[in-house]
């Protein structure tokens, strides 16, 4: 029988006091008891509106009735036919804008928990199954990936079960892209993305790190030295976006990617880490998007006051609103409708203030989005020893400037068709590089549909 609570049920998470000072995993995951309950909240719709808000297909409905039957391991295999990293997307994919947005339960109540049962699914075959992954034979063709991101891994995936040769190259010196230096480990351990990563190499992709295409070879070389019959760009977004204002340059300013790869890759926040970084006592965020959430409540656990400076209310913060509940549960403080104007340094060329002023959102432009202007005369400053600027990132121009022919549009990203394909033959891109900064499971769609195109273009 259907359960019809109109709530979901809650997600098991450490207390915020407690979470506050360690970077372990937040969210706890379903017991199977929760799991079966929230499963009996799906109707098992015929229309399937759930599907067409995921970009990736996912029969929800089919592994959510799985679920429902108790067959965990069977509830997987429904989802692994379209998504290559189910762990991963039932953690930090926004499903409140996408699958559970068109969730009939969602009309008078809560949607169905769709991203904390594939979790579920995904954390039970990984704690109980060790079954190989399924390939087709060698069919003889070479394929290269360049970037072992959400977008790579996902074309890498589908490519290997059927049957290609893939070559993954990295330019860091651990795969995953940004799922390993972007995503903090109390969102998303660093464990689950390495078994996906050995999941990879069990389909035998290879996997070439401290590779940075563009400068230790470069696509044409990819081409006519190597043998490779296609190449999928998926570089990401790394470039980071600061402010034009004074005193950018001081000592303890950092851009949001320099100080989460830091923590998420090199393990700074550790005491025994050979990488530098402040341990401060008050830091400011700049932005209001998922990164700016992430790295408040990373220095939040290095110990500092932690303030968000945004320039609008918050309503229009452009993060999930779980991630910002999670920051005020956490006692970040969030000094919206203001914005730095200057950054103020001692003697030692240290950060030491910002200057910043008040805004008021003006009348709504043609988007509905209200623009937000300087109040006069408002300004006032806050003292700091950190500050990060989480503004948004743009694609590394290096691939573009090191490949002839590749078309840009004027944001740095790579113009492709349909298919994901570039303006150069036989080269394929897509995720951040095309699109700029946008969400892991967009980026997974667009190393599908790149994967298709790749394979019913050698196959002919």
């Amino acid at each position: 029988m259907a359960n019809m609570a109109p709530g979901k049920n809650p997600m098991p998470s450490q207390e915020p006091d407690i979470r506050n000072k360690n970077f372990d995993e937040v969210a706890l995951g379903y017991t199977k008891e929760q799991a079966l309950d929230e499963s009996e909240r799906c109707l098992n719709c015929k229309a399937k509106p759930c599907v067409a808000g995921c970009p990736v297909n996912i029969d929800i409905p089919g592994f959510i009735s799985e679920i429902k039957e108790g067959r965990f391991e069977e509830a997987y295999q429904v989802i692994a036919r379209t998504s290559a990293l189910p762990a991963i997307c039932g953690r930090v994919c926004p499903q409140e804008t996408q699958c559970e947005k068109y969730c009939v339960r969602g009309k008078k109540g809560d949607p169905v928990g769709i991203g904390r049962l594939e979790r579920f699914v995904a954390d039970y075959h990984m704690e109980n199954s060790d079954a190989a992954p399924v390939r087709k034979e060698p069919n003889g063709h070479k394929v290269a990936i360049i970037g072992s991101g959400p977008a790579g891994l996902t074309c890498a995936v589908d490519l290997a079960r059927e049957g290609y040769d893939v070559t993954i190259f990295e330019a860091l010196h651990t795969a995953g892209g940004v799922l390993v230096y972007g995503i903090p480990e109390f969102r998303l351990p660093k464990s689950i993305v390495a078994k996906e990563i050995e999941g990879l190499k069990a389909m035998d992709v290879k996997i070439a790190t401290d590779t940075i295409v563009g400068r230790t070879i470069t696509i044409d070389e990819l081409f006519e030295d190597m043998g490779f019959e296609a190449v999928f760009i998926g570089s990401g977004a790394g470039l980071p976006m600061f402010m034009n204002i004074p005193g950018i340059n001081y000592k303890g300013v950092y851009s949001a990617n320099e100080f989460l790869t830091r923590i998420n890759l090199m393990k700074a926040y550790r005491e025994d880490s050979d990488t530098p970084i402040v341990r401060p006592k008050k830091a400011v965020i700049v932005g209001g998007g998922n990164v700016a959430m992430d790295a408040a409540r990373c220095a939040k656990r290095l110990g500092a006051e932690v303030h968000i400076v945004y320039r609008r209310g918050m309503e229009e913060l452009p993060a999930r609103r779980e991630e910002v509940e999670h920051a005020e549960e956490e006692g970040i403080i969030f000094d919206t409708l203001c914005n730095p104007v200057e950054i103020i340094g001692d003697e030692n060329g240290d950060a030491v203030k910002v200057r910043c002023i008040r805004m008021e959102l003006g009348e709504p432009d043609e988007s509905g989005r209200r623009s937000p202007k300087e109040i006069p005369g408002s300004e006032f400053e806050v003292d700091i020893d950190c500050l990060i600027m989480a503004l948004g990132t743009s694609p590394n121009p290096l691939i573009k400037n090191t490949t002839e022919g590749l078309e840009i549009n004027r944001k740095g990203g790579i113009i492709v068709n349909e298919d994901g394909l570039t303006s150069r033959e036989n080269v394929y891109a897509g995720g951040d590089a095309v699109t700029g900064a946008a969400t892991v499971i967009l980026a997974m769609g667009a190393g599908k549909t790149a994967a298709a195109a790749i394979d019913k273009a050698l196959r002919k």
